[in-house]
């Protein structure tokens, strides 16, 4: 069952991780997202809004090419995963993420529908019309 959390539009990447930052206020050790968007939609934007709040202070920088960073934060430990190369339990066992004890943030999930938990909230952040328009809309996911 999903259930639409947030939907708002976002003229540019700083408005991208206001809200973010508003969004990470409701979390708690456990939740899980899945970021979704192509290619410079702004999800590590979405992040670093979310960083903000969790882990004040930190330099947030995209996971493309280590597949994992985490952030000690405030409230418990956050990490950003991205993905795009993993395909297997194996590897995602490689990188630590069965052992991850706090708030997941995961880009390119299509990948790995096996590691999703039960309960997690959908991120999308979606292209608009205007060079840096976003619409980002957010659903709880319950199986």
């Amino acid at each position: 069952m999903d259930r639409l959390i947030l939907e708002k539009d976002s003229r540019g990447e700083e408005e991208t991780a206001q809200i973010g930052r508003a969004f990470a206020e409701r979390l708690v050790p456990g939740d899980f997202l899945w970021l979704s968007g192509e290619m410079g939609a702004g999800k590590t934007a979405f992040v670093r809004g979310m960083c903000r709040t969790l882990c004040p202070g930190a330099r947030v920088q995209s996971p493309t090419y280590t597949v994992m960073r985490d952030y000690a934060g405030t409230l418990c430990r956050f990490y950003h995963f991205d993905m795009y190369r993993v395909t297997t339990p194996e590897d995602l066992e490689s990188v630590g993420f069965y052992d991850c004890d706090g708030i997941v943030a995961a880009e390119w999930c299509e990948n790995v529908p096996f590691a999703l938990p039960d309960r997690y909230y959908l991120v999308r952040i979606e292209k608009g019309k205007g060079e840096n328009d976003r619409r980002v809309t957010v659903t709880l996911h319950t199986a």
